[in-house]
């Protein structure tokens, strides 16, 4: 088995390869701004996340029909990690939080070189499901004051000491525009 640093780069499939940057590229655009606004970091850290990581996966990725980009999943994770650095190290946490994803990707690659991703199918099924299970109840209590109406919460305590005020104050065309889009997602 040959491994090649760049994943058998070539021009004859350019044209495919251009219009699937392009339909990638218009799907993952508002998902990584909203990623970057929900870590924390920003509208701009969120798109410079989605060109650096879209980049690095074309060029080292482990198969050519590969589309990799922010996650819902991550982007909790990351958001807590960037919040608490903030509030400890108000100076310096956006730095650190930075330093910390620099080395989970060094510490991905390693596994990539060890050839340790084969590993990853004795992590039991349970444990997988209960985790995004878990990260998609995050989600929907950080969601429920942007629907109410209300600016949304950086972190879960945040969010679930404020779910009883927003209760009381409604905003009606906020309620109506999410009830709306759910109905329309679903």
């Amino acid at each position: 088995m040959r491994i090649s640093p760049f994943n058998s780069l070539t021009t004859r499939h350019l044209h495919m390869d251009f219009m699937g940057g392009i339909t990638v590229a218009v799907v993952a655009l508002p998902l990584a701004l909203a990623f970057g606004v929900a870590s924390g970091a920003g509208p701009a850290a969120g798109i410079y996340g989605a060109i650096f990581v879209g980049f690095f996966a074309a060029i080292f990725g482990g198969t050519p029909h590969q589309v990799s980009g922010p996650t819902g999943p991550m982007t909790v994770v990351m958001a807590g990690v960037f919040i608490s650095l903030q509030a400890k190290y108000p100076e310096t946490g956006l730095v650190i939080g930075f330093s910390a994803v620099v080395l989970a990707g060094i510490i991905q690659i390693a596994f990539v070189l060890l050839r340790l991703g084969k590993y990853f199918i004795l992590v039991p099924y349970p444990v997988i499901s209960r985790f995004m299970s878990g990260i998609g109840v995050i989600i929907i209590i950080l969601q429920i004051g942007p629907v109410l109406g209300h600016e949304g919460m950086p972190s879960l305590t945040d969010a679930l000491s404020m779910v009883s005020s927003w209760l009381q104050n409604i905003s009606t065309p906020s309620l109506i525009l999410g009830v709306l889009s759910l109905t329309f997602i679903l």
